[in-house]
């Protein structure tokens, strides 16, 4: 598969990360590619003309996957995809703040621009049980993550950015 404008990076564990990057996938239609963080690599991150995140907060923090394909592939693409917007949606467990922090400073390093407010949907799991447990993602925020990836790509294709 060609990649496409729009590339949307996910990783999850209770399947409420996977069903937001899917929603937003789906708004964006055959403008995004939909991409495993574990399969991310600095081809397909340079192939991309945007991004947009997509993971739960694990211990105040994104997820460890995430963060291992930012590990695997900044030093590859810094430089060379200064100025290209990015945009997040985290699966939070409390507040997701530590995860936005976290993904915003890997974004500056590597000079990215932030495209849209990022979208934390807390699903309040306090408990061991809770917080591994499978998620349903209420059809409301489905539906925003559908509008997300809508904007997005349709912002990329009128070169908004």
């Amino acid at each position: 598969m060609a990649d496409r404008p729009l590339l949307i990076i996910w990783h999850s564990r209770t399947g409420a990360s996977e069903a937001m990057a899917g929603a937003a996938a789906e708004g964006a239609g055959d403008a995004a590619t939909l991409l495993k963080a574990e399969e991310a690599n600095a081809e397909r991150i340079l192939a991309a003309h945007g991004y947009l995140f997509v993971c739960p907060e694990n211990l105040a923090s994104m997820s460890g996957m995430m963060k291992d394909m930012f590990d695997r592939t900044y030093y590859d693409v810094l430089g060379r995809v200064e100025g290209r917007p990015y945009a997040t949606i985290i699966a939070a467990g409390s507040d997701g703040e530590g995860a936005q922090r976290q993904i915003d400073r890997i974004a500056t390093g590597w000079r990215l621009k932030r495209a849209m407010e990022p979208l934390i949907v807390n699903f309040d799991a306090q408990t061991p049980e809770a917080i591994w447990a499978p998620k349903t993602v209420p059809s409301a925020t489905l539906a925003q993550c559908r509008e997300i990836g809508e904007g997005f790509a349709e912002a990329l294709a009128m070169g908004v950015f």
